[in-house]
C-alpha cells in the first residue's frame, strides 16, 4: 500500500452522485407505488418492479463509488486530513442512525406509557375510555385491541435471548479481530473476523425463523394492532441494519485477505467495526424494551 500523501486530495469529477440521485428517485417511486398497491389504493402493478430496479441501481452505483474510494486509498491519495474527514463523516452517519432508531423508540414509549394508559382511563382519559372503549384493557404487550383482535406476544427468553448472546459475542470477536489487525496478526484477525460474520448470518437466520413463528403460531403480524406494528418496525429495521452490517463485514474480510489494511491505515475496517458495535447496542436496548419489559 502506498504511503499517505501530505497534500489534501481533491478527487476528479465523479458521475456517481448524479447516478445515485437517479437511483434514489427510482427507489422513492417504487416504494410509493408498492405501498399504494399493497394497501389497495391503486391497482397498478409497477411499484414492485420499479422498487427492485431502484435497489439494484443503487447497489451498482454504490459498488462503483466505493471502488473508486478504495483505489484512491490504495494509491496513497488520502492524506491525514482526509482521514479525519472520513472519521467525522462516519460519526455523523452513525449519529443519524441513532436519531433514526430514537424516533421509533419514542413511538414505542409514547404508545406504551402514555397512549395505552390514557385509553384505559388513566389521568384525564376516563371519559374517552367510558364512552368509546369501555372494554379496553390497558396492558402491554397490547394483545387485545378494541376491534376484537387477539394475538400473542413474543417472549424474551427464547430466540430473542439467544440472538442477544450471539450479537454480544460477535462484538467480542470483532474487537479481538481489530486488535489482531493493529498488532499485525493477519491470520488471527481473519479468523475472528470470519467468526463475526458467521454469528451475523446466524442472527439473521434466527430472526427470519422468529418471524415465521410469529406469523404462523402466535398470530403476531403487521396487522395485529399497534404492538404488532411496533414490534416488526423496530425488529425489522434492526434486521435490515444487521444484514447491511454483515455485507459490510464480508467486504472487509475480502479486503483484509487481499492485504488492503495495515496497522497504520485501516479506517475502513474501523468504520465497519463502529457500525457493527452500534447495531449491537441498539439490539440490547431493543431486547430490553420490546421483548423483556
Amino acid at each position: 500500500m502506498a504511503e499517505k500523501t501530505t497534500q489534501y486530495f481533491v478527487p476528479d469529477s465523479s458521475p456517481w452522485p448524479l447516478w445515485a440521485s437517479a437511483g434514489l428517485f427510482l427507489l422513492a417511486m417504487g416504494i410509493a407505488g408498492f405501498i399504494q398497491q399493497a394497501t389497495g389504493v391503486s391497482d397498478s402493478q409497477w411499484g414492485g418492479p420499479v422498487l427492485i430496479a431502484g435497489a439494484l441501481w443503487m447497489i451498482g452505483v454504490l459498488f462503483m463509488w466505493w471502488r473508486d474510494a478504495t483505489l484512491e486509498s490504495l494509491q496513497g491519495l488520502h492524506s491525514v486530513q482526509m482521514d479525519k474527514s472520513y472519521r467525522q463523516g462516519m460519526i455523523w452517519f452513525i449519529f443519524s442512525e441513532v436519531m433514526f432508531f430514537a424516533a421509533f423508540f419514542g413511538a414505542l414509549f409514547y404508545v406504551r406509557w402514555l397512549a395505552v394508559p390514557w385509553l384505559g382511563g388513566a389521568g384525564d382519559g376516563a371519559m374517552t375510555h367510558e364512552l368509546l372503549w369501555p372494554d379496553f384493557q390497558a396492558m402491554w404487550p397490547l394483545t387485545r385491541t378494541p376491534d376484537g383482535t387477539t394475538t400473542q406476544y413474543m417472549g424474551a427468553w427464547g430466540l430473542p435471548a439467544i440472538n442477544t448472546a450471539i450479537l454480544i459475542t460477535s462484538s467480542v470477536t470483532l474487537t479481538i479481530a481489530h486488535h489482531a489487525l493493529v498488532a499485525g496478526e493477519r491470520a488471527r484477525a481473519i479468523l475472528f473476523h470470519g467468526a463475526t460474520i458467521a454469528l451475523g448470518v446466524i442472527f439473521i437466520g434466527l430472526q427470519a425463523y422468529e418471524y415465521v413463528h410469529a406469523y404462523r403460531d402466535l398470530g403476531l403480524t403487521l396487522d395485529a394492532g399497534i404492538y404488532g406494528s411496533l414490534f416488526f418496525m423496530l425488529t425489522g429495521f434492526h434486521g435490515v441494519h444487521v444484514t447491511i452490517g454483515t455485507i459490510f463485514l464480508i467486504v472487509l474480510l475480502l479486503r483484509m485477505m487481499k492485504g488492503h489494511f495495515t496497522a497504520e491505515n485501516h479506517f475502513a475496517y474501523e468504520a465497519g467495526a463502529w457500525y457493527w458495535h452500534f447495531v449491537d447496542v441498539v439490539w440490547v436496548f431493543l431486547f430490553v424494551v420490546v421483548y423483556w419489559l
